[in-house]
């Protein structure tokens, strides 16, 4: 069960503002089928958090509380191993912005956008249960992934700033894992599409262009089952437009952290997570601290 709790931390570690920016490891680790999980995530976001990079706003800063609550199964999928997220974000917003040169400060708390993400391993990880589990070593495993966010969050058309993004975002991603001894390796590459909010400001449209992510990850783990992994992420694009009217809001940014996972006992586990903005072209800078607890059950 303690090496079931590791490997099952698989968690969205933010409200949804920074699509393409996720640092998760673990996301295509072999699994035993049919096991369920409950996951609660505290994160701390603090600096230049905006949702839109096409707002006309600078200096911005903001500290963002998000509370998160995630379920999480897998399940056999045509002899291969599949699972299944759902992770609803509760979030609050505070701070100080300049909006066409004018100093504003304001706060919002509501829930933010649902997010759901499918994946399957096409190979390398089949769907045992917990008994022939416990006889399988992982060597390579390459996965196929669906990432989707609902626009359930709070949006105020009129409002520049917002919790929820009012529209849809789909993320199809490739993964793959590799085993070396202690170690283990991991690559994803994605691409967000968005769809239109049609209520930008209340009347505008609101276009995006894709954005192209890659993650890669190093995982060490101990004879405990207590693990610590290196993480980075590189993302770029997204584009915008306005009635049409383009923005030139490319980004091009890297981010990198660090990821402490340990078990505390049958069915029980904490993780620490800190990530933070290594380069951006648009001004894109703020510092992630993740705490999280998670249950594991049959």
């Amino acid at each position: 069960m303690r090496i079931l709790i590791c490997l099952f931390w698989i968690l969205s570690l933010a409200s949804g503002y920074s699509k393409g920016q996720e640092l998760e490891p673990r996301l295509y680790a072999a699994l035993p089928k049919n096991l369920n999980s409950i996951v609660a995530v505290y994160a701390l976001q603090h600096g230049n958090i905006i949702t839109d990079p096409s707002l006309p706003i600078s200096n911005a800063n903001i500290t963002v509380n998000n509370i998160s609550a995630a379920y999480i199964r897998t399940f056999s999928l045509a002899g291969k191993l599949a699972r299944i997220q759902v992770t609803v974000p509760f979030t609050k917003i505070a701070g100080k912005i300049q909006i066409d040169g004018r100093d504003t400060t304001g706060a919002r708390t509501g829930f933010g956008d649902t997010r759901i993400r499918f994946s399957v391993n096409l190979f390398g990880a089949p769907a045992y249960d917990r008994k022939q589990f416990v006889s399988y070593t992982q060597k390579t495993i390459f996965g196929v992934g669906l990432v989707t966010s609902v626009p359930t969050g709070l949006y105020l058309p009129s409002k520049r700033i917002n919790i929820g993004s009012n529209r849809w975002a789909f993320k199809p991603e490739i993964g793959v894992s590799k085993r070396f001894g202690r170690f283990y390796g991991e690559a994803y590459s994605g691409v967000w599409f968005y769809t239109n909010n049609n209520e930008f400001l209340v009347s505008k449209i609101l276009e995006q262009e894709p954005v192209f992510s890659l993650q890669g990850h190093l995982a060490y783990y101990f004879k405990n089952r207590m693990w610590v992994s290196v993480n980075g992420t590189w993302f770029k694009g997204g584009e915008t437009r306005v009635d049409e009217a383009g923005m030139d809001d490319l980004m091009d940014n890297w981010r990198f952290g660090g990821t402490w996972s340990t078990p505390l006992g049958k069915g029980h586990s904490i993780k620490v997570q800190y990530h933070f903005g290594a380069f951006t072209t648009t001004n894109y800078h703020f510092n992630v601290l993740v705490i999280g607890y998670q249950f594991v059950f049959y």
